[in-house]
């Protein structure tokens, strides 16, 4: 993962932690913990933010597979500059995309049944559940982790795209930290402007994404077509 994408990715995590506070927030207050301890606190808002990072990561690893099989048909182009385009339109109109695009039936339910094994991993006092509740909690619908997964999808590659997702997930960190632990730092007013920050930050990327899809050529196989045709000359 070259170029501008890893900054992308980061930036994109960091931006969107700030919008998912509000909704992942009072799980990362709510962890338990063995003991009362800094470190131990510590310890497992960081465990259970690695376990969301992990997630990123496994389905960017799958969608950046998908990605890959796009590169040989030359459409990866077209799914970078459609890429950009729905970031573009999330920022111009969120409400309408809302409006028109539901998650099928199916989706739903198993958004419940993940809710319901995280209600009772918040009951446990170990790692381990705090690792899961990560995991888990890294499926759950968001409409800026979407958009970063077709992001992954157009850096053509499975590596590539895990890369992206983990960078991410890595991005997210800080805020995600700072609400479960330092939750007096991040003020309303500080969260405000980084919320009024978050549209530019992804018409930017949005803009990145389809130059990048008009840079990218198709692939050409000249190398096999410059071969000399072996001949057999008999005498």
């Amino acid at each position: 993962m070259t170029g501008a994408l890893p900054y992308l990715a980061l930036t994109m995590g960091l931006m969107s932690s700030f919008h998912c506070i509000g909704m992942c927030g009072p799980i990362a207050l709510a962890i338990p913990v063995q003991g009362g301890s800094q470190f131990q606190r510590f310890a497992s808002v960081f465990i259970y933010n690695s376990g969301r990072a992990m997630t990123y990561a496994a389905l960017g690893l799958l969608l950046g597979a998908l990605g890959s099989s796009l590169v040989f048909i030359g459409y990866l182009r077209y799914l970078s500059i459609l890429s950009g385009i729905l970031m573009l339109a999330y920022v111009l109109w969120p409400h309408r995309l809302d409006r028109y695009f539901h998650p099928p039936q199916f989706w739903k339910k198993f958004v419940q049944l993940i809710k319901n094994q995280m209600s009772s991993m918040l009951r446990s006092r170990t790692w381990r559940s705090s690792l899961l509740l990560g995991i888990f909690n890294g499926l759950l619908p968001c409409g800026l982790v979407y958009l970063a997964l077709i992001t992954s999808v157009a850096t053509g590659s499975a590596m590539h795209g895990g890369l992206f997702m983990l960078a991410f997930g890595i991005g997210t960190l800080p805020a995600m930290l700072a609400v479960g632990f330092f939750n007096q730092w991040l003020s309303v007013s500080l969260r405000t402007k980084m919320r009024k920050l978050m549209p530019f930050m992804l018409s930017v990327a949005g803009i990145i994404l389809i130059v990048r899809g008009l840079l990218i050529q198709h692939p050409l196989n000249t190398q096999s077509n410059k071969e000399a045709i072996t001949v057999c000359h008999g005498k």
